[in-house]
């Protein structure tokens, strides 16, 4: 082998020594592991209840939560199943307001207004072709809920 070739080689290999001690091996850093840690059951939130003496604010959860269930349990939903699901709940009948839920040419109505007076404010629910709603409001100036014409609730 000729003089240049071998010192070619050796220049090499060194020039790969050298880099070679440049580059730095990462050292492996542990990552943290999560432990199985026993945790608590969540209970479930309790159902809410009514509060005659509570605010219309205070009742609303209530309020949808039977409003619902009746709506989810099918049937006719009519203007009285609204009322006698809402009384069967213990709201008093003498606090409940409704809309008539037959129009003027005796067809259903698209939406049926229901609504409790509850210490100065109102609960007032909507069921019909748009759903279920509900909403709290101030007692109108006239002691209902409701604006316009509303079903006698006499049975």
């Amino acid at each position: 082998m000729s003089r240049r070739i071998v010192g070619t080689l050796v220049a090499a290999a060194l020039a790969a020594l050298v880099l070679t001690g440049c580059v730095e091996e990462p050292t492996p850093t542990p990552t943290p592991t999560s432990s199985a840690s026993p945790s608590a059951t969540p209970t479930p939130p309790a159902d809410p209840e009514l509060d005659l003496e509570g605010t219309a604010a205070d009742n609303l959860d209530y309020f949808d939560l039977v409003n619902r269930r009746l709506i989810d349990g099918g049937g006719t939903l009519d203007g009285r199943a609204f009322v006698d699901n809402l009384v069967a709940a213990g709201f008093p009948k003498t606090d409940l307001e409704v809309t008539p839920d037959r129009t003027a040419i005796n067809i259903a109505a698209d939406n049926i207004q229901f609504a409790v007076r509850i210490n100065g404010g109102c609960l007032i629910g909507q069921y019909g072709n748009v759903g279920y709603a509900s909403t709290t409001a101030p007692l109108l100036a006239t002691g209902r809920c409701l604006v316009g014409e509303t079903r006698p609730i006499d049975w």
